[in-house]
């Protein structure tokens, strides 16, 4: 997601259903709520309130609980299933058009019924704002959005894309009140209006309050009285020290692997702290920009890849609080494979690091400078970097430094081609080989490396997206793998894991964190 903020991951079920979506839409959520209201701290921001804007962690939260979507991921699946639709399918055999069925008696929190009109509005004003933050990106297959009856909505795209009902099913996918929100132009009061199962009663700097939506009618079944979320603005110590005090329940997103390493090993001490450990597809990457004078050079990619010791960063750097990744397609999600593990191994080779420099004439050692942000991808990728360049180093084949700088210049500079390798983390919007292929390889990609393949713009990206049976994929998908692997336009690193801190009297976490990256507010009961 828009390359997010770090979490092995369950099983992916396969396919995407092109047949109907029934039956789940249908059960009413415990909207009363039960329990005690819960305090939760997190380091990351809510950048947005608005859906047409927000495409980062922190927003797509709180989207996730006062939002509805047609469609949702249910708890430890990644197969979306009717939430505000009674049912959604594919109409056509070519996967381009895709109608749902809203379910009966909808209504907004604010009471204002929801109907197919609210969803058509919801998708133009997003696609007419097209906010750079915002999550209009992951939508060019839609052409138009009909709403023949206030039950029903058809979307018309303009080329096949099986992985439509997983976009919907996402943060991007949240309706909103049209007479709420204006057509044209993002809310800035910092409210927001929905139809999930919480309402957001007040939004600051610091915390943002929800209580349960009485008027909320879909899926989910509310397990307390309300939440507050406290920001800590990337501030771990005290997010941990917040924790330990007992001033939050929950502590989540933030914390750094020697925190949670050390919580998890005290944890029999009588703190009355739990360590909650969940499953997520969110994974970093080395990236290399095809068009610079080193980096741009296969046999130095080469002689990285066959030194990079995932292994050791995963246990010096992260505290096994990770694990090693040895393809762009995240183990758990369909269509992963280890392209990296069997043409570089998993052990440094400097005779073969050494092999793939000579091949392309270097004798001497490589300059090169790895550029880092200190926290935009995790508390530790500055430390993670200056291991990586170490390792370089210890070849004796390698001059490697790092310079890390603000998000703000780091991503203005990558823009403009001035740095030759510097990192990416992705958080998908959705568990599917799709959300980690397209975005990084395919025409206009998030990477902004000037890579280029036709076999995978032109052919494979095309195939895989049109297919409805997602397990038939995994073929083109593992051909794709090989030529990223082969062509080397970025090394994986790893794949992490996704931890929950919370008091000894709190419960339900474990249905928070899964590969669909939807954090379940509902799901919370504090004892």
């Amino acid at each position: 997601m828009n390359m997010r903020n770090q979490w092995p991951v369950l099983p992916i079920v396969a396919g995407l259903a092109s047949g109907l979506l029934t039956g789940c839409g249908s059960e009413t959520g415990d909207s009363g709520g039960s329990g005690s209201s819960v305090v939760m701290g997190m380091s990351d921001d809510v950048l947005a309130t608005d859906p047409a804007s927000g495409y980062d962690p922190g927003s797509w939260l709180l989207f996730n609980n006062v939002f509805q979507s047609l469609l949702s991921f249910p708890k430890s699946g990644t197969e979306p299933e009717p939430e505000a639709a009674k049912e959604c399918a594919f109409t056509d055999t070519q996967t381009k058009v895709y109608k749902c069925t809203l379910q009966d008696g909808l209504k907004f929190s604010n009471g204002d019924a929801l109907t197919s009109k609210d969803v058509k509005f919801s998708f133009d004003r997003m696609l007419k704002i097209n906010d750079d933050s915002g999550p209009a990106i992951m939508f060019p297959m839609l052409d138009t959005v009909d709403a023949p009856d206030g039950k029903t909505v058809v979307f018309h795209l303009k080329y096949a894309d099986a992985t439509f009902p997983s976009k919907i099913a996402s943060g991007a996918g949240s309706i909103v009140d049209h007479q709420q929100y204006a057509a044209d132009g993002l809310r800035r009061d910092g409210e927001a209006v929905g139809s999930g199962p919480y309402k957001l009663d007040s939004f600051s700097k610091d915390q943002a309050v929800f209580s349960v939506n009485d008027s909320y009618k879909g899926t989910a079944k509310v397990q307390n009285s309300g939440v507050k979320l406290k920001f800590f603005h990337g501030d771990q110590a005290g997010l941990k020290n917040a924790l330990l005090s007992n001033q939050i329940d929950v502590a989540y997103r933030g914390l750094a692997a020697d925190d949670i390493a050390d919580i998890e090993n005290n944890a029999s001490t009588g703190l009355g702290i739990n360590v909650v450990e969940g499953s997520s597809a969110e994974v970093q990457h080395l990236v290399f920009n095809m068009d610079d004078p080193v980096a741009g050079k296969l046999g130095v990619r080469k002689a990285i890849a066959y030194l990079l010791d995932r292994d050791a960063l995963v246990n010096e750097v992260y505290e096994d609080t990770a694990t090693p990744l040895y393809s762009i397609i995240p183990a758990g999600i369909t269509g992963h494979n280890t392209s990296f593990f069997d043409t570089y191994g998993a052990r440094p080779s400097k005779p073969k690091a050494e092999a793939a420099l000579r091949a392309e004439g270097i004798t001497g050692k490589v300059k090169l400078t790895l550029w880092s942000t200190p926290s935009r991808y995790g508390p530790s990728t500055d430390a993670e970097f200056k291991a990586i360049a170490k390792q370089l180093n210890a070849s004796g084949l390698f001059d490697a430094t790092v310079k890390s700088v603000a998000f703000d210049r780091y991503e203005a500079d990558i823009a403009k081609g001035k740095y030759g390798v510097y990192v990416k983390g992705w958080v998908p919007d959705y568990p599917d080989p799709d959300n980690f292929t397209a975005p990084f390889f395919g025409k206009g990609n998030v990477l902004n490396n000037n890579f280029t393949n036709s076999t995978i713009t032109g052919r494979l990206i095309p195939k895989t997206a049109a297919e409805s049976d997602r397990s038939l994929t995994d073929a083109d998908y593992g051909t794709l793998q090989d030529l990223v692997a082969d062509e080397l336009p970025v090394i994986p690193i790893w794949q992490a894991k996704q931890y929950a801190v919370v008091r000894d009297n709190v419960y339900g976490l474990e249905y928070c964190l899964d590969a669909s990256t939807v954090f379940r507010f509902w799901e919370i009961s504090k004892g």
